[in-house]
């Protein structure tokens, strides 16, 4: 099996990448280095296309089968297994950067410096494309100030002190309620986050678990959002989906219980709510939690990579510089939205712990 190295030195090194277009082999080591960039990428499913947009298929088998034996009898009921796809459509996106040739020549790193850089910028487009596949809002894109005068649908989105919201609510025209939306970003990141929508908006409508008015965490979130789920789902494989800081709010949480009414908490329940274990994941929004099997979350991305290296242009030559740009595409899907649920507004963090 090739080393991360052997794959860095096939794909992106910067002798290889004049050309361009990778080759269906080098795209697809590129996406695997892009893929290992953090646990969550490395925990999902890739899937790998030549079309930009299509179906996926999924195939299901039932449950409760197996029927009576009686000799020389037939009763006539076979199992089956049933068909479904799920759509996918890829939105391209790209990656610009520029390096001087001062900096090559000063940096002691010298000519590596070149590769060095590339490879750094190979690990964000996978630290990208995660929070992408989270945190994504294409409505963001249309992202305007906030306007007393105007009337807002739930989904909206608008840009309000610095920050970028979407409405939770219908809001009548009439002054902002920081209640009525809740915050994805800052008011510049509706470009990055409007290239596409992620799973947080896919689960909108399915299996939420409202923690709004919670003064704090609470058991009870976790045994109900395990419940709002089909029991066939809750095999083994499901896994709490938080950022590391909640994480450790919640252990938190438990330590002050231990402290405040005396007792003991099992250790298991630090790590492992409700008997599951959790995963930080360092995009995921603190306010929220996702109960899934991670291989339920699907990233899609097609051969049609571009890797381009421009250092003979006139610009180039007269600026003493090589500039650089990724180019690929993705899309972020969920294979079977009944297999996950959601808490939502979850109490703030905890920042004052004197």
């Amino acid at each position: 099996m090739p080393t991360n190295a052997q794959i860095i030195k096939n794909t992106i090194t910067t002798d290889s990448v004049s050309h361009g277009l990778l080759t269906p082999y080098q795209a697809k080591k590129f996406l695997v280095q892009t893929f290992e960039a953090t646990p969550f990428q490395q925990a999902i499913r890739h899937v790998t296309r030549t079309e930009k947009s299509g179906e996926i298929d999924k195939i299901g088998i039932g449950h409760r089968l197996l029927r009576p034996k009686v000799e020389n009898t037939f009763d006539g009921v076979t199992a089956s297994p049933t068909f479904g796809v799920v759509k996918y459509a890829c939105e391209a996106t790209r990656l610009d950067w520029d390096i001087t040739n001062e900096t090559l020549r000063q940096n002691i790193e010298g000519e590596n410096m070149d590769d060095v850089v590339t490879n750094l910028m190979t690990k964000q487009v996978g630290v990208d494309s995660e929070d992408l596949l989270l945190n994504g809002e294409e409505n963001a894109t249309a992202a305007e100030a906030f306007s007393a005068s105007t009337a807002y649908k739930a989904g909206d989105c608008v840009t309000e002190a610095g920050g970028l919201y979407r409405f939770r609510v219908n809001h009548a025209a009439g002054a902002w309620n920081a209640a009525e939306a809740e915050r994805i970003g800052d008011a510049a990141d509706k470009v990055f986050l409007g290239q596409n929508d992620g799973v947080i908006k896919i689960l909108g409508g399915s299996h939420i678990i409202d923690a709004s008015g919670a003064k704090e965490m609470e058991l009870e979130m976790f045994y109900r959002a395990v419940a709002s789920m089909p029991t066939r789902f809750n095999d083994g494989t499901l896994r709490w989906m938080m950022s590391p800081t909640r994480a450790q709010q919640w252990e938190l949480f438990l330590l002050n219980k231990v402290i405040n009414a005396g007792g003991a908490v099992p250790e298991s329940l630090y790590k492992s709510p409700v008997g599951i274990p959790s995963m930080g994941v360092p995009m995921m929004p603190d306010d929220t939690v996702i109960l899934s099997n991670p291989k339920n979350f699907v990233q899609v991305n097609t051969y049609t990579m571009k890797i381009r290296k421009d250092e003979t242009s006139v610009e180039a030559i007269r600026k003493d510089k090589k500039f650089y740009v990724i180019h690929f595409d993705f899309d972020a899907i969920i294979e079977e939205i009944e297999a996950t649920a959601m808490i939502t507004n979850l109490p703030a963090l905890l920042t004052d712990l004197s």
